[in-house]
């Protein structure tokens, strides 16, 4: 493809991303499959485009709300939206807009007369203006400021700021098959470089966050798995060990599962339950390829299936990773801060503490329910904690450093952690996704 045809190609997408309809993810992939001639390298820069077409939206419409008029459609507003972006962020001309959007071929159309007074309006100026409002700036729905501000106070913007940023790529290494070190030079040997991640002692960073991983032969034949560090966190701090009955009770398609039985070296009952058989599904590629024999999926009908109350304290831990607004991703779906409104985050906030009062029966005397989001918001969190130890005394909570002390035994710990019962994740301070947990102990009767 020629460079001006990969512009149209990411003015084609950004307009099927406009409607906010589907995960961003989806659009995506349905859009590269029915265009297999497309390379990598010409993939990478549509995507790197469009993604950071859709991590600027509120900031890019702003500056057309005072540059440019109505839109016929989608196509007429992707168009403004990329040559806006062109502009701003990556400091065109219009004779260089011009030279590139001229109709030849796979090009883009030429420039139409407001387009034109566009570019020339844009040129000169920054993409973040003083005029603009925090929400716009930092690119946040205005329902969800002051729930930002409740969990982050004055670290808000560098908080907010670090969720705009592209997310990296983390490997967690299965210890089945490999130490951290050789599996490194594996992924080495095949021209990937790695980094040991700062808190996970199971974690790679890929120093280029666009390798291929899944094509190399560590990932095939099972030695890593793509796992943001946050999310290996969550599963180190389940502690799940050998020969115990762990239950991963939203394990969706296997994620933390495989991390858990890693733990539990292959010893023991692992079962991973979902209500949708397509993640299940899934999973079961995954863990062949990691070569782990201790796991049962189970289907379940929802999550108060009758299936679960004849299995009434009989596990030693219960992972909850709940359906959530996936506030904490927004690195990896920026799309997903447009798709959430507040009528979705109250009806998540429901199913949440429905689920945690199905799932916590399974919890024997003595075992432990962990919580867990990939969501920033107090509503999903702190909140529901609150409220579910308010119900149920017969639960305490334990201290993450306590938790995390007793998993690695060298008593490391987090920036900050020694004084919190509940712990948070967040991309400015830890470097990972944004996670909370807590873990809760039933009392022995």
């Amino acid at each position: 493809m020629t460079p001006a045809a990969r512009l149209q190609a990411a003015i084609e997408l950004t307009a099927a991303l406009l409607p906010l309809e589907r995960p961003a993810d989806q659009v995506v992939a349905q859009f590269l499959r029915a265009r297999r001639y497309i390379g990598g390298g010409d993939r990478r820069r549509i995507l790197d485009l469009t993604y950071g077409v859709l991590r600027s939206r509120a900031k890019l419409l702003w500056w057309l709300e005072r540059t440019a008029g109505a839109f016929e459609d989608d196509i007429a507003r992707a168009r403004a939206m990329v040559i806006a972006y062109l502009v701003l962020c990556e400091t065109w001309s219009a004779d260089k807009l011009a030279g590139s959007f001229d109709g030849q071929g796979h090009n883009p159309g030429r420039l139409d007369v407001s387009e034109k007074r566009l570019a020339l309006a844009l040129e000169g100026k920054e993409l973040a203006a003083g005029e603009q409002a925090p929400d716009v700036i930092f690119e946040v729905p205005e329902f969800l400021w002051e729930s930002f501000f409740e969990v982050f106070g004055d670290f808000m913007a560098e908080e907010l700021a670090a969720l705009l940023e592209e997310a990296p790529l983390d490997l967690r290494v299965n210890r089945e098959k490999a130490t951290r070190e050789q599996a490194q030079a594996a992924l080495s040997a095949e021209g990937i470089e790695t980094e040991p991640t700062l808190l996970s002692p199971l974690g790679l960073r890929v120093q280029e966050g666009r390798a291929p991983v899944a094509a190399t032969k560590a990932f095939k034949e099972g030695l890593v798995e793509v796992q943001d560090e946050g999310s290996q966190i969550i599963a180190l701090m389940t502690d799940a060990r050998p020969g115990m009955r762990v239950a991963d009770f939203c394990a969706g398609a296997g994620g933390k599962t495989l991390a858990l039985a890693g733990q539990m070296q292959n010893k023991g009952q692992l079962l991973a339950m979902d209500v949708l058989k397509g993640r299940l599904d899934r999973a079961q590629t995954r863990i062949r390829r990691a070569g782990f024999h201790n796991i049962e999926r189970k289907l379940l009908k929802d999550h108060r299936d009758p299936w679960l109350k004849r299995r009434k304290g009989k596990f030693d831990r219960v992972l909850v990773d709940a359906p959530c607004s996936g506030v904490g991703a927004w690195r990896r779906n920026p799309d997903a801060r447009w798709r959430l409104g507040p009528e979705e985050l109250e009806r998540l906030a429901a199913l949440q503490s429905d689920i945690l009062a199905s799932a916590q029966r399974l919890v024997a005397p003595g075992g432990r329910l962990v919580y867990a989001t990939c969501s920033l918001l107090p509503e999903e969190n702190e909140e529901q904690i609150s409220r579910f130890m308010a119900e149920h005394q017969d639960f305490i909570l334990l201290p993450p450093a306590a938790v995390w002390q007793e998993v690695l035994g060298d008593g490391s710990a987090f920036p900050g952690l020694e004084e919190e019962l509940t712990l948070t994740l967040t991309p400015a301070r830890h470097g990972s996704d944004g996670f909370f947990m807590a873990v809760m102990e039933r009392k022995k009767q």
